[in-house]
């Protein structure tokens, strides 16, 4: 897809953000095709968003969420700092920051300072919590897991379990691109911005609601995941050959049939304590070691093939590492060619949509800190003797490797 065609090449975006809420929504913005400048802090101690030091479990996160942006290093504790960010603000359509309540009004880059400066503003904050009675406090992708449900969903009873991935940091920056797109809409029609709130915890209530509207509408609480009554007779986990795991669904009375008709189970299929889904259900203790008995000694890729022939779900037990030679993946531009700004390549996963039948792709490598300072603030009108005041010569400076 060419920039030209991307629906948000018009727009320009200058964000204060760090760590994976903030840059998700960045990203998110950037790949539809928005200019976003990234304002990274520089000086006193700091070289940076402190995710491109991260080792680790964050050893991911700056070259995943900040490809398609452009670096701007600004000390934000001078004036000069400070002056150059907000001349670059008066030019942008959204403004987006995550950082703890406080720090951006302290700096004067608030959303009530900023609509005086430039009034069709929009303003994207990404917190903990929305305001009320939590929003003091100190949130983290894992805090919010555990006190919003989903880890006493995720995990065995007694055994809170955080999700694998940073589910509420991304999708609350998701969220956070849904409300800036949704103002700008409005900006449409009133020549206004907006202040825009994402949140953790609440994106985490959004994400059990599911198992709330379930208390809601039965009376009876939702059991965590690993302990629930499925609605489903086959849908579980097998061991089978070489100790290999496979996941298994039959969810019909019409998939049941086709299941025991593949695999000649002629005496399940006419067993009347299995007739339908809801009795298969409550037969589950007596018919689950049955069905692990007999599956057992074929191969994860024998049971796989026979479930695709006959279009039934199926799943091998997957690590992330391996989706990077995925086939489908691979066949349908669901990955891209990046290169860390270390000058390692690599490849990289692209939002998961098509436009005109494309995939919003990568136009620009995550950069390099301070990539885009003489660019952009040639642009706002400073010399290059000034550039080089607030900073030089950041545009030379490099990013250590990510550690392995």
């Amino acid at each position: 897809m060419s920039e030209a065609r991307l629906p948000y090449e018009h727009i320009r975006v200058v964000e204060f953000t760090h760590m994976v809420m903030g840059p998700t929504c960045g990203m998110v913005l950037a790949d539809l095709g928005a200019e976003v400048i990234k304002v990274e802090p520089i000086g006193h101690g700091r070289e940076g968003d402190s995710t491109r030091q991260l080792i680790g479990s964050g050893a991911g996160f700056f070259p995943l969420f900040n490809r398609n942006k452009k670096s701007v290093a600004l000390d934000l504790q001078t004036a000069e700092g400070k002056q150059a960010a907000l001349r670059l603000i008066a030019t942008a359509d959204i403004v987006s920051e995550n950082f703890k309540p406080g720090t951006m009004k302290k700096l004067g880059l608030d959303y009530d300072s900023l609509k005086q400066l430039n009034p069709r503003l929009v303003y994207i904050s990404h917190k903990g919590f929305l305001p009320g009675p939590y929003d003091h406090r100190t949130a983290l992708d894992e805090v919010v897991q555990m006190m919003g449900g989903l880890a006493y969903m995720t995990g065995r009873p007694g055994d809170p379990l955080r999700a694998g991935t940073s589910v509420n940091d991304i999708m609350g920056g998701m969220f956070g691109a849904i409300g800036a797109m949704a103002a700008l809409a409005q900006r449409e029609r009133t020549g206004r911005g907006q202040e825009v709130q994402a949140a953790l915890f609440e994106n985490n209530v959004f994400l059990v609601a599911q198992h709330m509207m379930q208390f809601a509408v039965t009376g009876v609480p939702a059991a965590p995941m690993p302990a629930r009554i499925s609605a489903w007779a086959v849908y579980d986990v097998f061991e089978v050959r070489d100790g290999d795991q496979i996941f298994l669904a039959v969810v019909s009375d019409t998939a049941w049939a086709i299941f025991c008709d593949a695999f000649g189970f002629d005496d399940l299929k006419s067993h009347p304590r299995l007739a339908s889904n809801n009795e298969r259900v409550r037969a589950r203790d007596w018919m689950m070691p049955q069905l692990r008995e007999r599956l057992k000694d074929f191969s994860a890729a024998e049971l796989s093939a026979l479930f695709e022939k006959h279009a039934l779900p199926f799943a091998p037990i997957t690590r992330p590492q391996d989706l990077l030679d995925d086939p489908h993946l691979k066949a349908t531009g669901g990955l891209a060619p990046m290169r860390l700004p270390d000058g390692r390549a690599t490849q990289t996963v692209l939002l998961p949509l098509t436009l005109d039948g494309q995939r919003p792709g990568v136009r620009s490598d995550p950069p390099r800190l301070g990539q885009h300072n003489r660019e952009l603030l040639a642009q706002l009108g400073y010399t290059s003797a000034e550039i080089d005041a607030l900073g030089a010569p950041l545009s030379d400076r490099s990013t250590p490797p990510i550690p392995s």
